[in-house]
């Protein structure tokens, strides 16, 4: 029996309350365990499926949650227009698991996409909109501005509709994917101070997005605090191919109170704390080509 739709809706926009507060507070995402276990009013509601990529809560009339994963079991496919086509279930094309998607792409109603590219975690994006329906390719369409739910046809977008549906993919997808495979792999602590307030945080690039080699890969970034982020980027830190912090002689010399002192001046010649994994470790060509930068900066 489904729950009153009024009731559905406002459980669903707390539930969307929830995530969205849970993965700021812990550097934007979330585990598997606490997705598993969340409660309202006492009562459980998983907000992801145990074991597959689709939640359909059976009281529910609409999709809770999907879930798409890197060289996953199904097709999900992220295209040139910004959205992601998202694979009909498989098995009856009107079955439950799409009949249910399906009738979020009717009343609208927003759901929670969440990408998983490791292990038990989970990036989301909330809220998101199933704006199309492609029975030919057996695909829905999920956008993640609600105004891209009033285009007639998703699938023939002008150009100027998919620059900004690709826009919004970057700001609202790809930054906080990145963000989570930096967090995971260094432990959501800053790799030259160690500081492990995830909210204080940043997931630095080591060459910038603009670079076409800047692509959103965990070698080419670090955690950085946000003091030592600004001062990376500003070229008063830099830090060499051997994994070594360096401070730029001005800042070395200046003096400015304990912050300078203890912030940035002590952390010259310190070792940068590098992922276990050796994949995971920033590129040592990239680092030497920003410390070039630094090097005549200084």
């Amino acid at each position: 029996m489904s729950v009153d739709s009024a009731v559905e809706r406002a459980l669903r926009l707390q539930v969307i309350d929830w995530v969205n507060q849970r993965a700021e507070e812990n550097g934007g995402f979330l585990r598997r365990e606490e997705l598993l276990n969340f409660t309202v009013g006492g009562q459980k509601l998983p907000v992801i499926d145990y074991s597959r990529g689709i939640r359909n809560p059976a009281d529910f009339a609409s999709t809770l949650s999907i879930v798409s994963t890197v060289n996953g079991p199904y097709d999900d496919l992220e295209s040139e227009d910004g959205l992601i086509h998202y694979a009909y279930r498989a098995g009856d094309p009107d079955g439950g698991d799409n009949r249910k998607l399906r009738n979020a792409y009717v009343t609208r109603d927003p759901i929670i996409f969440f990408r998983k590219e490791v292990a038990n975690v989970y990036t989301p994006v909330a809220p998101a909109f199933v704006v199309g329906d492609d029975p030919s390719a057996r695909t829905f369409l999920i956008a993640f501005d609600e105004a891209l739910t009033l285009i007639p046809d998703p699938a023939s977008m002008s150009n100027a509709q998919k620059e900004y549906a690709m826009r919004l993919a970057r700001q609202r997808l790809h930054q906080p994917a990145f963000r989570t495979r930096i967090m995971v792999a260094y432990s959501s602590r800053c790799a030259v101070c160690q500081l492990k307030y995830s909210a204080l945080l940043d997931a630095a690039h080591i060459l910038p997005d603009s670079d076409e080699r800047g692509v959103p890969t965990t070698d080419n970034g670090m955690a950085l605090c946000k003091i030592h982020h600004v001062a990376y980027d500003r070229e008063m830190l830099g830090i060499t191919p051997d994994y070594v912090v360096k401070v730029s002689p001005q800042v070395l010399q200046d003096s400015d109170g304990p912050m300078l002192t203890h912030g940035l001046q002590e952390m010259h010649d310190r070792k940068l704390v590098v992922p276990k994994r050796a994949a995971d470790r920033p590129n040592r060509d990239y680092l030497a080509e920003r410390f070039e930068g630094f090097a005549r900066a200084s």
